[in-house]
């Protein structure tokens, strides 16, 4: 059996509960453990009782430590500054003997066991970002991702978990400050301080807006390839990291920062976009006040969208839209405006119908 832990709250409920739909459908047995960082979050895994999930509240698993860290960080912040403690505490109350930590934005496109069988003579295995030529200087903010993250629990996986802990517990922001950023930059000290570290080797693992340019992609009766640009070697795409993609409530997904090609478009951001949804319809009927959650809004990212309407040199955004049309904005940049003036458009149109609804009634 393979053994995952994760942490998410409400905003991040829907692609926690798509990742977990990921695994179940391409690992045939696992156990998931997720550490709910609301109430909301936890009564709703409660809930929906699905067989692979334990879910963990956050008095159950918050220490006095944890708590006064929690004081002076940001939520994000102490989500990182909990990485390390949440499989701690995997291996400590479950008596688990192994755990893998997995950031809720994955998304699985085959089985991770391969990547697991990668660590059995090791006690750690951690994800380079491998950036690719492009964002080689983001280097600066480390040079492993804490995205999926092997842990045996034996004397040099503990001795490293203890270490990471104290660590992110003294010191743990979103700035870079001394040769520390965040979470992950410590794990760059980790070869040179601790046996039994293995970097992942398999390419299929770790696939990221920052690397995902090193490859092109095909699907072959429906399982998705990568192939090197350089080497022309094939690997099977096992997950990708979802850093960075938003949902908005006027029914668009944006993936944005990072140059993103039409295959990554068609073979990987569409899928992720229709199983959010899918995933979103299903746990709507069960709390309707679920569609709320976890969406950015108009008005919340005008700016930016503004921006990427009015430039005249796109950068590769990927934008896909509700009727599952995919937009390669670099490629296609007349659909996207088009679609992006009909939505400022309604958007505005909206606002002034409002205004004169309000004045009717108070007037």
């Amino acid at each position: 059996m393979q053994i995952f832990c994760t942490l998410f709250d409400s905003h991040y409920f829907s692609r926690g509960l798509t990742m977990y739909n990921s695994l179940k459908k391409n690992t045939a047995d696992f156990r998931l453990y997720i550490v709910c960082f609301d109430d909301y979050t936890y009564n709703g895994l409660l809930q929906l009782n699905f067989p692979e999930i334990i879910p963990i509240s956050l008095n159950q698993f918050e220490d006095i430590e944890l708590l006064e860290a929690k004081k002076g960080r940001t939520k994000a912040e102490y989500c990182w500054t909990s990485t390390s403690s949440v499989i701690l505490y995997v291996l400590n109350t479950f008596n688990e003997p192994e755990c893998t930590y997995l950031d809720a934005d994955l998304y699985f496109f085959s089985d991770p066991g391969v990547l697991l069988d990668e660590a059995k003579n090791h006690s750690v295995m951690i994800t380079e970002h491998r950036f690719s030529a492009p964002y080689k200087h983001y280097v600066f903010f480390g040079i492993y991702n804490v995205q999926f993250m092997y842990f045996k629990n034996d004397v040099n996986g503990r001795k490293v978990l203890d270490w990471w802990r104290s660590r992110c517990l003294e010191w743990c922001y979103d700035r870079s400050e001394d040769g520390k950023f965040g979470d992950q930059k410590y794990l760059d000290q980790w070869n040179s301080l601790f046996e039994g570290i293995h970097v992942m080797h398999n390419t299929g693992g770790g696939v990221a807006p920052w690397n995902v340019q090193s490859f092109t992609y095909e699907q072959n009766q429906n399982v998705l390839f990568q192939c090197n640009k350089q080497t022309k070697e094939h690997n099977k795409v096992i997950f990708y990291h979802f850093h960075k993609f938003k949902l908005y409530k006027e029914g668009f997904g944006l993936a944005h920062t990072y140059d993103l090609s039409k295959d990554i478009a068609d073979f990987i951001y569409t899928p992720y976009y229709q199983a959010l949804l899918s995933t979103i319809g299903q746990i709507s009927k069960v709390f309707p006040d679920f569609a709320s959650k976890g969406f950015n809004s108009y008005n919340e990212g005008r700016l930016y969208l503004n921006y990427l309407l009015n430039k005249k040199n796109f950068t590769g955004d990927c934008l896909i839209t509700e009727n599952k049309e995919n937009i390669h904005v670099k490629q296609c940049a007349a659909k996207p405006v088009n679609l992006l003036k009909n939505i400022f458009i309604r958007s505005f149109i909206g606002r002034i119908i409002n205004k004169v609804r309000f004045f009717i009634l108070y007037h």
